[in-house]
């Protein structure tokens, strides 16, 4: 299955590019199954020359979604598929950014229709989508939209597929199948690693660590490190004598167990893991006229933080949200520079707290609820979730907003005082890079529950 598309850009500097528009039909190598395109809103000014070229100006972009609203939809859409688009390098560099900006890994295997022409349709004079299209009789309307170049990818892909007398395309996807070209060690830790969420170390022969991850499943984990040709994977498949893991039950304890574990092991090839997860983080202050603001900083330890964020796209994406769920004012969140109202003000989505219009202490409530439910400083709580088998549930300690370690308990025992909770936990290191990962996960995923430990209630 692939996943064919276009994606049009604002132009900029490298790895700064917002998209403006993106295109993705769903191929199954005979027809179109699905297909999906937006305009998106890239929260930052689009160049001129591209503006010229694409025809896509802010204004149009004003009311278009935010990458964070179509995201799923993406993931929805390329789910088990290959990348397929004309310079796929630049259009897989673009989403997997984007993605990134969201903390979500996006990994796929791509096939780029330029390389791809060079080898099955050769001594063309140029390899331009419009110009080869044009030579090859593919109709192509409206250039440099994602939708059409997107539209005329599949049609020359269709061609590419009908040429492939040699089978080149068929022979690149038999070689992302591990089961073809792994070597036996390699395949024999696959077999016995689950396909289960946790954590999983690779060991040297002499038993010693050289690399630390986390998986929603160990085992598809292992096939992408396995069969990956990047200079580190191959170091890692030649040095890798065997594969020990531990299963966590759910993402939130697998996340926290790998950065702890890399801070204590220091594998090798983990040294990109080894710095600060975040560089960011969201701060409150109170104006002149008594209004609480939100700020977005750079990571400081000596100011205490609401919540922090893996780079300042994902904060900036998130107060966006933050400020359209709470009903705040884009002004006083640093989202619009003016010294009038701000924008939400003029779409009516903003009760004027940025022309005084709002009596502050409604607005700073508001504000609260906010820091309330996304900060656990001086908290004291519990974090219940899934734990390793169906009749267990795992814990998580914070107290006084210090994160104390977890545990699992079984549900046949029916615990429901937090004391004896409390017993189970083991103690695990607090710092900011475990703060950081616990805030960001329950700013985007759902728990089981939350027990207040203060009143012994649960949220």
């Amino acid at each position: 299955m692939y996943a064919i598309l276009d994606i049009e850009t604002t132009g900029g500097k490298y790895n700064e590019e917002g998209i403006t528009e993106i295109a993705i039909y769903r191929f199954d190598g005979h027809k179109i199954v699905d297909q999906f395109s937006s305009l998106v809103n890239p929260e930052r000014k689009i160049q001129p020359f591209v503006v010229n070229l694409t025809g896509i100006n802010n204004e149009m972009l004003r009311n278009a979604p935010k990458f964070y609203e179509v995201a799923k939809r993406i993931i929805e859409i390329t789910n088990g598929c290959i990348l397929v688009a004309h310079n796929a390098q630049f259009d897989n560099r673009i989403l997997t950014t984007e993605f990134d900006r969201l903390g979500y890994t996006f990994e796929k295997d791509t096939l780029c229709t330029v390389e791809l022409s060079k080898k099955l349709i050769p001594d063309k004079d140029s390899y331009s989508l419009g110009k080869l299209c044009r030579s090859l009789g593919i109709p192509l309307s409206d250039r440099h939209r994602a939708q059409g170049d997107a539209k005329a990818t599949v049609a020359l892909f269709k061609m590419l597929l009908s040429r492939d007398t040699e089978k080149e395309i068929i022979q690149q996807m038999v070689r992302k199948d591990p089961k073809r070209q792994l070597e036996p060690k390699l395949l024999d830790i696959i077999e016995s690693a689950p396909s289960e969420i946790g954590v999983y170390y690779m060991h040297r022969k002499d038993g010693s660590i050289i690399y630390i991850g986390k998986s929603k499943n160990i085992k598809k984990r292992l096939v992408q490190h396995f069969t990956n040709d990047n200079r580190k994977s191959k170091k890692i498949q030649l040095e890798v004598a065997e594969v020990t893991y531990e299963e966590t039950g759910n993402e939130l304890i697998a996340l926290l167990k790998e950065s702890e574990e890399i801070k204590r092991n220091k594998p090798v090839y983990n040294r990109a893991l080894r710095k600060n997860l975040f560089t960011h983080q969201l701060t409150s202050f109170k104006d002149d006229n008594g209004y609480l603001n939100l700020k977005i900083e750079k990571a400081d330890s000596r100011k205490k933080a609401i919540t922090t964020f893996t780079n300042y796209q994902q904060a900036k994406s998130s107060l966006f949200r933050i400020t359209e769920e709470h009903q705040l004012c884009q002004k006083l969140t640093g989202l619009h520079e003016t010294k009038g109202p701000c924008f939400l003000h003029g779409v009516k989505d903003c009760y004027g707290a940025c022309i005084g219009k709002e009596p502050s202490e409604e607005y700073n409530e508001r504000v609260k609820g906010f820091i309330e439910k996304y900060s656990y400083a001086n908290k004291d709580m519990l974090i219940v979730d899934r734990g390793r088998e169906v009749d267990e549930r795992s814990a998580i300690l914070i107290e006084n907003g210090a994160y104390i370690g977890f545990g699992f308990y079984s549900l046949n025992y029916q615990i429901t005082n937090p004391e004896v909770l409390k017993s189970i936990i083991n103690p695990m290191q607090n710092n900011r890079d475990s703060q950081h990962i616990i805030q960001t996960y329950l700013r985007k995923n759902k728990v089981l529950k939350i027990v207040n430990l203060a009143t012994h209630t649960v949220d």
